[in-house]
């Protein structure tokens, strides 16, 4: 039977070369209103609500990922075929509680994150890893939408040690510990480190940050780094 480790390999190296094209990842908000759509993206980094596109509906859609890969949450978009997908984060530290909904990739290939309608529900990328399982599973939440506050709100206030749970479909409580966070420029989004292969399971959470551009876009991105255990 063959190995796992090269079709992970391969998987991985798509990712990076769909999301190098894109620049960035983030569940973003415009300061000015935009018509309402189903999903909000954009080159992930410089995703906006209010964007065209389709969004996975919260934890049952499958979304194609990158080159056409299809996760599902059957497979959660991995190599890993028991891993269930998640299906909810709470952050105690900070106050976050949300159902995931199912992420991909839009028509253009630019990542989807939930519709600005859904402001306060986070979504999981499905062409990453599924939280547990090898490599980085990312989650991705607005800072606002054109309808207020929304989940990932006060991502900004998330400190080094503080715990991320992420409740899996079998009902399975996994719990990352923060190691870091950083805030970049969507021009200089750290595309490697981001997206890159981890031996073990690890999470980062993305949404905007900074101040907004001439027409109303934030100009970074906050990203949140944690580990399993």
């Amino acid at each position: 039977m063959p190995s796992r480790t090269p079709h992970r390999f391969r998987r991985t190296t798509a990712l990076l070369t769909a999301v190098a094209a894109c620049v960035a990842l983030a569940g973003c908000s415009s300061a000015e209103p935009s018509a309402s759509s189903s999903a909000s993206s954009s080159a992930p980094g410089e995703t906006e609500s209010g964007s065209s596109g389709t969004s996975g509906s919260s934890g049952s859609t499958a979304s194609t990922g990158p080159t056409g890969s299809t996760g599902s949450t059957g497979s959660s978009g991995t190599d890993e075929p028991d891993q269930p997908a998640p299906a909810h984060v709470s952050i105690p530290s900070i106050g976050v509680r949300s159902a995931l909904m199912d992420l991909g990739l839009n028509a253009d290939g630019t990542v989807e994150v939930p519709p600005a309608e859904k402001g306060m529900t986070a979504g999981w990328y499905t062409g990453g890893s599924a939280p547990g399982a090898p490599g980085p599973a990312v989650l991705i939440g607005h800072n606002d939408t054109r309808f207020g506050r929304a989940v990932f709100h006060d991502l900004k206030k998330i400190r080094k040690g503080a715990e991320v749970l992420v409740r899996d479909t079998a009902g399975k409580t996994l719990r990352f510990t923060v190691t870091g966070k950083e805030t970049v420029d969507k021009k200089a989004f750290p595309t490697e480190k981001v997206y890159g292969p981890t031996k073990d399971s690890t999470l980062r959470l993305i949404t905007c940050d900074g101040e907004f551009d001439a027409q109303g876009h934030p100009v970074d991105n906050l990203i949140v780094y944690g580990a399993l255990g």
